[in-house]
């Protein structure tokens, strides 16, 4: 008699292969869903509108607002030997180009020489009372360290230039990138040259949309 062959084995391979083709099928389909994902699905970059701040009241306000404008970004302070120079340079500029395609964009700041010690509305009182500015003076910030605002750490980040005083100058494009930067003591007259060219160019692009 001849013995028994136990098929045992046979059996219970067969639905082990099966379940490890669909495990097998069911990775690479998230990796290929992953990847496509990846490719078509990425994250747009941020620009500098695409930050909010607060106004000197504490209210959130989106910089996309100010998105097709050529925008000077400046940290301000009250207290400063560039004070009087630098808010009647910057009111010139606003007067002079604004409100259509370009404004100055205001972010009081007290961390040089504790220059800025006021609240945010008595720095924006006495912006608008010693001055007469016309531009927006934001809620005040940190720019620098752990803390620093995240619409300001974007313009350092892509300027590579960090502030070491008050009143540096961050000139953003229409798109929201960051096209030059300049020291509390730069003159007024290359920061104009270079304000008029961006404004030359949204005027011209507009013209072309039409």
């Amino acid at each position: 008699m001849e013995p028994l062959s136990t098929s045992y084995p046979l059996k219970y391979s067969v639905p082990k292969t099966r379940v490890f083709f669909v495990f097998l099928s069911m990775v690479l389909c998230t990796t290929i869903l992953c990847l496509l994902q990846l490719r078509f699905f990425k994250p747009k970059s941020k620009d500098f509108y695409s930050f909010e701040v607060k106004d000197s009241r504490g209210r959130i306000i989106s910089l996309e607002k100010y998105r097709g404008k050529a925008t000077l970004v400046v940290n301000v302070a009250s207290y400063c030997r560039y004070t009087d120079k630098n808010y009647i340079a910057l009111q010139e500029l606003h007067r002079e180009f604004g409100p259509s395609h370009f404004t100055v964009l205001a972010f009081p700041c007290n961390q040089f020489g504790e220059s800025e010690p006021g609240s945010s509305q008595e720095i924006e009182s006495f912006a608008k009372g010693n001055y007469g500015v016309t531009f927006p003076v934001f809620h005040k910030i940190k720019i620098l360290g752990s803390e620093a605002d995240p619409a300001f750490k974007f313009l350092i980040d892509s300027s590579k230039k960090e502030p070491r005083w008050n009143f540096w100058k961050y000139l953003v494009s229409p798109e929201g990138k960051v096209v030059k930067f300049w020291r509390p003591e730069e003159p007024i007259e290359s920061i104009k040259q270079e304000v008029t060219s961006l404004i030359r160019q949204i005027i011209m692009k507009k013209r072309e949309d039409l």
